[in-house]
């Protein structure tokens, strides 16, 4: 099978998922600074769902620079990281309407950490498509950073059950795991570099 149109595919849906974010993101009902002040929670939400979803897209075209072969689990896997973006657009909305609310900044951290954990299962349906795939497991190695990530989104979840502290807790956490992830990965970028060195 041909990755491309698992690649075309997959920037559409992506593309799609920002602009439904933008679109849904309410006018400022008056025209001074102070009624766009009061959106910020649903501006901030934004920001945070873009580069979330920016995130993704960049690492998500990193990852298939190391695909050489597909089948239908790796595709079915692809399908599944897209349903839990999806939702993005749902909880960013959620969460900023509600000022980052206890129940809608735990669902926000539910469907990260889904996000991640489906990310895990795509890279893992990468390398068992088979041998032609080998770059991918060498370039994961132990994992670190996504562990550090899971622990970030767990604490995201459970943090808001423990009142308005909890709660920026919980954002604090979200954009930390954010920051680590703004940089493509390089273990990614060493083994292609390697492999084209070799050529």
């Amino acid at each position: 099978m041909n990755k491309a149109r698992m690649e075309a595919f997959s920037d559409g849906v992506l593309a799609i998922i920002i602009t439904i974010m933008v679109l849904e993101l309410p006018r400022p009902e008056g025209h001074d600074w102070s009624t766009l002040y009061r959106l910020w929670p649903t501006l901030l939400s934004y920001a945070l769902s873009f580069i979330y979803v920016g995130i993704y897209w960049n690492n998500h075209h990193h990852l298939m620079h190391t695909v050489r072969r597909i089948g239908g689990q790796l595709l079915w896997a692809n399908l599944h990281l897209l349903f839990w973006l999806s939702l993005f657009p749902y909880v960013t909305g959620w969460a900023g309407e509600s000022h980052f609310a206890p129940v809608p900044m735990t669902c926000y951290g539910i469907v990260a950490l889904m996000c991640a954990l489906s990310w895990l299962l795509l890279t893992r349906a990468i390398i068992a498509a088979g041998p032609q795939n080998s770059l991918l497991a060498q370039a994961m190695g132990r994992g670190l950073k996504e562990t550090l990530s899971l622990v970030g989104y767990l604490v995201a979840i459970v943090a808001p059950f423990f009142g308005h502290i909890g709660v920026v807790v919980a954002g604090l956490a979200l954009m930390a795991v954010a920051l680590g992830w703004l940089i493509p990965d390089r273990r990614i970028e060493r083994v292609l570099q390697a492999t084209e060195t070799e050529e």
